[in-house]
């Protein structure tokens, strides 16, 4: 079919219009005529096309965002049971433990002091455990709190759909408190597409806007539910990935990277470190923003990674067919 249906919709619109202005068509020379609704119908292919082509990118960002929000369900829904479970346990030594207070504050044995010291023992031990475990279900529904922001406006960037700098800021944030609370790891990935000024001035910006679009496509794609991949700015992307060792976040940027110069017509270099000890979220983006900056003088189209004391190359032998990140 020569187009899709919107498209004849609109195109018989326009045939219609015309053909009903007598006054229009009429004054128009015999040969003309057919010239004027051959332009007509071409316009509304057109016009046609793009709105489709917008609806498509509509769509598959809408695909994106449902498995993310899906996940981040999944995770909520197995914090609620494990508390929901945990609670009714605690739920029931409680009740024990009351009705052990009662049975023995009725004793006169003399033994029963030293009892009723052993059973708070007892219950203090799961109590402090329970504790525990709802202090890690807060952290957990703080973080997927966090991937929850970027579904909204003010965190979302309004050309790509990914997360914004105000959602990155608020993701590394909740790093580091995880990083601080449990010991956790994480690393992140800083991409930038080469000669995009180039691309621009050569080509347009809306042609560079497309490019931008088609590689966010990618990356998200390629990344897990669990990370959170953001525009930091212009051309340049960042992934933060959870619970993912230097070389796991090495190899998944290097697969990008292949992956990108297999598929597009533009290539990238990138810039890769993981939290080291005493870092902030400020001094791990600039780590990574002057490792990115390494690739770009070593040629540009590379991966460079970067363990808090020096940088080394990603050699692309490090590329498999598998692109997700590979965690600890």
């Amino acid at each position: 079919m020569f187009c899709s249906t919107s498209t004849d919709i609109f195109t018989a619109k326009i045939v219609y219009f015309l053909a009903a202005s007598d006054s229009f068509i009429g004054a128009l020379p015999e040969e003309l005529k057919l010239t004027v609704l051959a332009a007509a119908i071409v316009c509304a292919y057109v016009l046609g096309r793009r709105a489709n082509s917008r609806t498509v990118e509509i769509v598959d960002q809408s695909r994106r965002d449902l498995r993310r929000a899906q996940a981040v369900a999944r995770d909520l829904e197995k914090v609620s049971m494990l508390i929901k479970k945990q609670l009714s346990k605690h739920q029931v030594r409680v009740n024990k433990f009351k009705q052990r207070v009662t049975e023995l504050s009725m004793s006169e044995h003399e033994n029963a002091w030293r009892e009723l010291c052993r059973e708070a023992e007892d219950m203090l031990r799961p109590t402090m455990q329970l504790a525990s475990q709802i202090s890690s279900a807060y952290d957990e529904i703080r973080q997927q709190s966090g991937h929850l922001m970027t579904f909204t406006d003010v965190r979302t960037d309004p050309l790509t759909g990914l997360a914004n700098r105000r959602a990155l800021d608020e993701t590394l944030n909740s790093q580091f408190a995880m990083k601080q609370r449990y010991d956790s790891s994480f690393s992140i990935a800083m991409f930038d597409l080469d000669n995009f000024k180039q691309i621009n001035d050569e080509h347009g910006h809306l042609h560079g806007d497309q490019i931008l679009k088609e590689f966010t496509r990618i990356l998200d794609d390629c990344a897990r539910e669990t990370d959170t991949v953001a525009r930091y700015g212009g051309e340049e992307f960042i992934v933060v990935m959870p619970q993912t060792c230097l070389n796991g976040a090495a190899i998944f940027a290097e697969r990008i990277r292949a992956r990108i110069e297999e598929k597009m017509t533009v290539t990238i270099s990138g810039g890769v470190t993981s939290i080291v000890e005493g870092d902030t979220p400020e001094t791990i983006l600039t780590r990574a923003d002057e490792t990115l900056y390494e690739a770009k003088s070593a040629g540009r189209n590379s991966i460079f990674k970067n363990d808090g004391k020096q940088s080394s190359y990603v050699k692309p032998e490090s590329y498999c067919d598998e692109s997700k990140p590979v965690a600890i």
